[in-house]
């Protein structure tokens, strides 16, 4: 048996579209899951719209999803005279033809077709009696003579696919210029690539009829094709810019995990047939992977989902990777050690590397002020003053200072003053973080220190 291989073939005329990383995660998926290969081909033809450093762009965000091609990349412009020789070759062989038509000429035929209020021209030669010999000299393009007959085929997602042979034209293989359009490049890469299996957009549905004629006509064994809905906004129209960031760069800039979003954008228009699971580790994505789990139906794009989804990664990583994605959102040195100790104490809070700065703000800077009501709720008790003033004595004079300890010292002191913990629990948290809600209060004060607690409590002393 051959051995199966997809591809994943971009033109690098813009950034990494979800849409466009969700095709490649399905190949790369499907690849994985039977054992095949994965290959990378950039289709780079058209020189007025591809641009060297977004294919580099795009490279880079597919190694960011730890998605590389299995094999040196393939870049179309470096097989332009191959495409030009496959035309020529189908020329030769009657199954296309020289156009001489000029542009004027074809502008007219369309308005002619307007005129006569059919719905789409299509060229066809034997029917408009367009001559298709002149001087070899004479600008030309070169088209594929469509015939008549249905094109059927299996699709792996739509099922069974039937396209009426009239209602395909004499498509461009060659333009006038002699580059290649899509059809000819496409048909020519994936057979040299021993392509077995194409997975894309469904936006291809109507290219794969006209590229399979291609492969009948130089006899070669077309692959087998599977044609993925697009995804759509929360408002149910096409995923685009109105509805946020749609690259895989501006995720992965805001800080999002590249497995968060491999994850999230496997889910998009794909069942894994598990029940209600969601989180999923990248090895039990590969070992659930199926073409026929792949919906018909458009998948919707979800930021808040994914950010839920970024959160329950975040919570999954070694203390180590946690601290290290968190790193580049603090604003100022810190030593590594104490940084493990935060990210470890906020990490079930985290949904976003990001979220440091806002949650963890107080492990770094002395708050500058403190929750209104906060203070009007646990600042107001006036014999407060007095049990912090003892409370701050006695911890500058502890032998020890770990969160267990400093729990059953502060207890014993309540029971003694003949007040619950959270009389005193609440008004410290506020004193120490300047909010009402944050981890454990004694883990907070073991990972802050004794200097910056006593300190913290100071000046909190001082404004009661």
């Amino acid at each position: 048996m051959t051995k199966p291989r997809v591809r994943f073939a971009p033109s690098p005329t813009g950034s990494l579209h979800i849409g466009s990383a969700r095709t490649a995660v399905f190949n790369w998926l499907y690849a994985r899951h039977i054992g095949g290969d994965f290959l990378l081909r950039i289709e780079d033809t058209d020189p007025e719209r591809s641009r060297s450093h977004l294919a580099q762009a795009i490279e880079e965000d597919l190694r960011w999803l730890d998605m590389e091609s299995d094999e040196p990349i393939v870049y179309q412009s470096d097989r332009l005279e191959e495409y030009r020789r496959l035309a020529h070759e189908l020329v030769e062989s009657g199954a296309a033809y020289r156009d001489f038509t000029s542009p004027e000429e074809l502008e007219a035929l369309r308005d002619e077709a307007r005129r006569a209020g059919q719905s789409a021209f299509l060229f066809r030669a034997d029917r408009k009696g367009i001559p298709q010999q002149s001087s070899n000299n004479s600008p030309h393009a070169i088209r594929f003579l469509a015939p008549d007959d249905d094109i059927v085929f299996s699709d792996g997602v739509h099922g069974e696919i039937r396209v009426r042979g009239s209602d395909i034209d004499d498509f461009v293989l060659l333009r006038r210029d002699g580059s290649p359009t899509y059809h000819l490049s496409v048909v020519a890469d994936d057979h040299a690539m021993s392509i077995t299996d194409v997975i894309r957009g469904d936006d291809h549905i109507s290219n794969t009829p006209k590229q399979l004629l291609i492969y009948r006509a130089m006899g070669w064994e077309p692959p087998r094709f599977a044609h993925v809905p697009l995804i759509l906004g929360p408002d149910k129209k096409r995923l685009s810019k109105r509805h946020g960031a749609t690259s895989v760069g501006e995720y992965r800039q805001k800080g999002y995990l590249p497995q968060a979003v491999f994850n999230f954008i496997a889910l998009l228009g794909w069942s894994p047939g598990k029940g209600d699971q969601e989180v999923f580790a990248r090895a039990e994505l590969i070992q659930a992977f199926s073409i026929e789990g792949i919906n018909r139906s458009s998948a919707v794009f979800d930021e808040a989902k994914l950010i839920w989804m970024n959160g329950e990664h975040l919570r999954q990583l070694p203390t180590a990777d946690l601290t290290a994605a968190i790193e580049p959102y603090i604003d100022s040195p810190v030593d590594s050690a104490y940084l493990e100790e935060v990210a470890a104490l906020l990490q079930p809070r985290l949904r976003m590397p990001t979220d440091i700065r806002e949650l963890g703000q107080y492990f770094f800077r002395d708050p500058d002020r403190w929750d209104e009501k906060g203070k009007a709720k646990h600042w107001s008790d006036p014999a407060l003053p007095q049990r912090l003033s003892e409370y701050i004595t006695a911890l500058e004079a502890r032998p020890d200072f770990n969160a267990d300890a400093l729990e059953t010292d502060l207890r014993s002191r309540c029971d003694t003053w003949g007040i619950s913990a959270a009389k005193m629990i609440h008004p410290l948290r506020l004193a120490l973080t300047g909010r009402t809600a944050s981890p454990g209060l004694f883990e907070v004060m073991e990972v802050l220190g004794r200097p910056v607690v006593v300190r913290r409590l100071k000046r909190a002393l001082e404004q009661l």
